[in-house]
């Protein structure tokens, strides 16, 4: 019997309890499917670093380094100022990890409240291949005579070829294990430098896959489509900041931050990779039962999946689906069940199936 190694960030806010969801949910899954589960609970986030003084300790990172997955609940505190504990935790594992691909599905289960008149779930299966790593997000930059009349700020994109091609490749396998189509998002037509390099790593790289059809959509027509035509894409391939904002939108579109899942993969496993729900903290709501914990147990399967555990991580997806339309609103009191009650659903359901 297999068993994994998980560690558990269940981190700020509503993050603990939609974290306890995913390992209920994990467990029966192991019980079913004949594999074991062992956790390492880890003080991370906000609240921590308000206490210690500390975000990601030398130690703990090691320690995290030796499990073969991470799962986070959210991280976040309104008395910590924005970017401190997301750069000193979530963007130093990704960097560190060199978890260099961030998946994020956007798919539209039966029941799932989305804004979009007329979508029906066959229109709507898609999956985002978000650069991790690069881009925006390194940190490059600069700001100079800051808080007078004369404040120049910078902020540099980094683009090397070997981070375009390799998630380009990750893109590309994913493509042929779907519906054979890839696209690149970006904006070519005015980021002309890094723009470039993306289109000609596709380009280069297609050859290679001659089955995939190959397209590409400028950021803002992405946003367009994504609500009008989504049945459009398959698989996106995109950099670091546009698969975060267009992701988001594409939360929206399948009903919400409380289903939108998302792993940070290094799919060479030499670290290991991190899932996690892309809402956030909702310390407002914290304690209440209020949070939505279906994005944290799809995320949880996710894991799995990547584990080698696809059995089982399908079976997941399929229990926690079964439960949307018996909720009267995505999260908050009125979703007819407390957090506790939805994960003990789907583990009912899961283990019964």
């Amino acid at each position: 019997m297999a068993t994994y190694r998980l560690a558990a960030i269940g981190g700020d806010g509503v993050g603990p309890e939609v974290t306890a969801q995913t390992f209920k949910t994990l467990r029966s899954a192991g019980e079913r499917f004949g594999f074991e589960i062992e956790t390492t609970d880890y003080d991370l986030g906000g609240n921590a670093y308000l206490r210690t003084g500390e975000i990601l300790p030398e130690s703990v990172e090691e320690e995290l380094g030796d499990h073969d997955a991470i799962l986070l609940g959210a991280i976040g505190t309104p008395e910590v100022p924005p970017g401190v504990v997301e750069r000193g935790l979530l963007l130093k594992l990704r960097f560190d990890f060199d978890q260099y691909v961030n998946l994020r599905p956007v798919k539209l289960f039966p029941g799932a409240p989305t804004p979009i008149k007329d979508l029906t779930p066959e229109r709507c299966d898609l999956v985002v291949v978000r650069e991790n790593t690069e881009g925006l997000y390194t940190g490059a930059g600069a700001v100079r005579d800051r808080e007078t009349a004369f404040e120049l700020a910078t902020q540099e994109s980094v683009n090397t070829r070997r981070g375009v091609e390799r998630v380009v490749r990750y893109a590309f396998d994913q493509a042929v294990q779907r519906r054979g189509k890839l696209t690149l998002c970006h904006k070519t037509n005015v980021l002309t430098y890094a723009g470039d390099l993306w289109q000609r790593v596709v380009d280069e790289v297609a050859a290679e896959y001659p089955s995939v059809d190959v397209g590409y959509v400028h950021v803002d027509a992405m946003c367009l489509y994504l609500v009008t035509e989504p049945e459009r894409f398959d698989v996106v391939v995109t950099d670091n900041l546009f698969g975060d904002i267009i992701t988001d939108l594409g939360a929206a579109v399948q009903g919400g931050m409380g289903l939108a899942a998302s792993g940070n993969l290094d799919p060479e496993r030499r670290c290991p990779s991190m899932f996690e729900p892309v809402h956030g903290s909702a310390p407002d709501i914290a304690g209440r039962g209020w949070a939505n914990p279906i994005a944290a147990v799809l995320s949880g399967a996710m894991c799995l999946d990547h584990l080698g555990e696809q059995e089982a991580a399908s079976a997941i997806e399929q229990a926690a689906a079964s439960v949307i339309p018996e909720l009267g609103s995505m999260g908050g009191p009125d979703m007819g069940m407390s957090t506790d009650q939805i994960g003990d659903l789907i583990a009912k359901r899961l283990a019964s199936s």
